[in-house]
């Protein structure tokens, strides 16, 4: 790189030429490749923001100025460009830099983001602390287009008006969030980007102007101002102008003379701003500029070629689509819903086969599940597919719009559980606890991919309506929330015996049975999910040792199996249950809660996530880190039954 030692933001960056600041691009560009390419990661973000990236750190200092990455995919440059070029080399892993911005990991880093929408009202947190204490910092907060498609950012922009705080918001618009934009929003965007012989006649201009010696910068930087100036009054921007923001833009994103020009204008007003700026995702790298969907977040891949490295594993949003495509050949009512992730729920099929049945809302969530409600009430069949880590963004609309009107709704809860190398703001391990206190309300969690096939055609059913002869009861929760892992996580191929026992609702099976010559147990290992391979692995080995054991593969949260659970702890000593999700509010609580309630008194040891600060790891390592792997589970259960044996002597 140009630098042998990391830069002084911004003076080094200042004192470059447009030349070398370009360079300096093109050498970012090739690292990102390079980490990316070993590491996995989010590429085709990072690629299109390298100019803008540069261009604030030639002005602004991100370790005083306070400069806020929305969601925080794109924030690689940033961390390259603030002292941590080194540990991009184990990018996302534990003894490297993560995937998102972290407080404690650089004082660069403003706040800790991985969600969408919630970078303006950071900003204006700061804004009006700094308002109220007279430090003079910028505040500056970059979001993308897909992230203004989400309420919060809404509602952060209709206060900014109020405010009068000097707060920079950069639009970095791309046409794109993960998929393609949808919505008013990006329509509006479109009018203003659909300006190229504009754009080309600007750039011809200006690069005439720099040719003429001496004078030739500075006219331009006159015309430039002037430009911006006539145009905030007549040309675009009305819609941000009537939030408040005074409009600056649209600017060539990869052009960073004018990215420089267009934030040194930004800085002279004395308000809120709204600068945008358009971009290419994945740009500088051909198989991310062609696709940069796929290259948004993407494992391992062959850089010289784009070619990605398959893991070879069923992927369980796949099922999940294939299941609902083939009820909805059966249904013309049933409608898919995502929340601008089709090709992360795997709704990109169903939207393919069923075009005018698939209902993509944009990064909104909470909108999502209301509306769905309403095509319930209406008499359509909704099945809206969301990762876990975002559903908790819409709690209170799955508790007071959907569960508390006894709506029927179908929930794909998809990346369930430890989510791997994103760490700890993408982990989907909260649903269990949030969903178990909702009324009405159904939680499955299927152990494999034959089991979510089932599961899927069992859920449909609780939109029959005067159906006596329905597989789910008319009294059972009609919100139908079904959790499922990550797709590259492994599903239980255990006993197949097992696999061919069919799915009753609200009940669980037993899938591993080695009692001793009076049918009791040393130990029943209760599990829910895809953690039963683990249990089962466990079992074995336990069983190798002479210890009898069983194992109930619960199958469903809410309701929970009571009645089993009780009949396997009255013949077992010690109750072991195993979930990847949060210990508070989890399976192993409400089993404990069951016991004691059914007057049982077995010790309970519950193996969960002791908390949310799992950092960012393979998904073996965190689940091997909290006990959740063979051997953890093993030992957990060795222990318990010498401390109980330690008791009883």
């Amino acid at each position: 790189m140009l630098f042998e030692k990391m830069p002084v933001l911004p003076d080094d960056l200042a004192a470059m030429d447009e030349k070398q600041l370009n360079t300096l691009c093109e050498e970012i560009r090739k690292r990102l490749v390079e980490t990316v390419s070993v590491n996995g990661g989010h590429l085709a973000s990072n690629l299109g923001v390298v100019e803008l990236t540069v261009a604030l750190y030639s002005i602004y200092n991100p370790h005083r100025d306070r400069i806020i990455w929305d969601v925080g995919h794109q924030s690689y440059v940033h961390k390259i460009l603030t002292g941590r070029d080194a540990g991009m080399d184990r990018l996302r892993r534990p003894d490297g830099v993560a995937g998102f911005p972290k407080i404690s990991e650089s004082d660069a880093d403003a706040f800790n983001t991985g969600h969408s929408s919630t970078s303006i009202s950071a900003a204006l947190g700061y804004a009006r602390a700094y308002k109220f204490t007279g430090e003079n910092r910028a505040v500056i907060a970059v979001i993308g287009d897909g992230a203004l498609t989400g309420g919060m950012a809404y509602e952060a922009l209709n206060d900014i008006a109020q405010s009068q705080c000097r707060v920079i918001v950069v639009l970095n618009d791309n046409g794109m969030s993960i998929d393609r934009n949808v919505g008013g929003l990006s329509k509006y965007l479109a009018k203003i980007r659909r300006r190229h012989s504009y754009m080309r006649a600007k750039r011809n201009v200006r690069g005439f102007l720099l040719k003429i010696p001496k004078i030739g910068r500075p006219i331009t930087r006159v015309i430039s101002r002037a430009k911006n100036r006539v145009k905030h009054w007549v040309v675009e921007g009305k819609f941000f102008e009537n939030l408040g923001l005074y409009y600056l833009g649209p600017v060539d994103g990869h052009d960073i003379y004018a990215l420089k020009m267009i934030f040194e204008r930004a800085n002279e007003i004395d308000g809120p701003v709204l600068v945008h700026v358009q971009t290419q995702k994945g740009r500088g790298y051909g198989p991310a500029e062609k696709e940069p969907e796929i290259f948004h977040g993407v494992g391992s891949f062959v850089a010289e070629t784009g070619e990605i490295k398959s893991k070879n594993r069923e992927s369980l949003s796949k099922v999940f689509s294939e299941e609902l495509c083939g009820l909805a050949e059966k249904d013309d009512k049933i409608v898919a819903v995502t929340a601008a992730m089709s090709i992360g729920t795997g709704l990109d099929s169903f939207a393919q086969q069923f075009p005018d049945r698939t209902v993509d809302v944009g990064i909104a969530e909470q909108h999502a599940i209301t509306m769905a409600a309403g095509m319930s009430i209406a008499g359509m069949k909704p099945v809206a597919a969301i990762y876990s880590t975002f559903l908790q963004r819409a709690y209170d609309q799955l508790l007071h719009d959907v569960a508390l009107q006894k709506l029927p709704l179908i929930v794909g809860i998809d990346r369930a559980g430890v989510c791997g190398y994103d760490g700890e703001t993408h982990h989907g391990i909260y649903d269990f606890a949030y969903l178990g206190g909702i009324p009405f309300t159904t939680v499955a969690a299927p152990s494999s991919a034959k089991q979510l096939r089932e599961t899927v055609r069992l859920a449909i059913h609780v939109y029959d309506k005067d159906d006596e002869s329905s597989p789910v009861p008319r009294d059972a929760g009609k919100l139908f929330a079904i959790r499922y892992p990550a797709k590259e996580r492994a599903t239980f191929t255990g006993d197949a015996n097992y696999i061919d026992v069919p799915l009753e609702y609200g009940k669980g099976a037993v899938c591993f049975n080695r009692p001793d010559e009076n049918g009791s147990y040393d130990v029943a290992l209760l599990s829910i999910g895809e953690v039963l391979e683990e249990v089962f692995a466990a079992a074995k080995a336990l069983a190798e040792r002479g210890l009898s054991v069983v194992v109930f593969d619960a199958r469903f949260f809410k309701p929970l199996d009571t009645e089993a659970i009780l009949k396997l702890a009255d013949r077992s000593k010690l109750v072991v249950t195993a979930e990847d999700a949060i210990a508070d509010d989890g399976f192993g609580e409400h089993v404990r809660l069951a016991l004691a309630d059914g007057g049982r008194k077995n010790t309970v040891v519950s193996l969960a996530h002791n908390n949310g600060l799992i950092p960012n790891d393979s998904i073996a390592n965190q689940m091997k880190a909290d006990g959740l792997d063979r051997d953890g589970i093993v030992s957990s259960c060795l222990n318990a039954l010498n401390a109980l044996n330690a008791t009883n002597q």
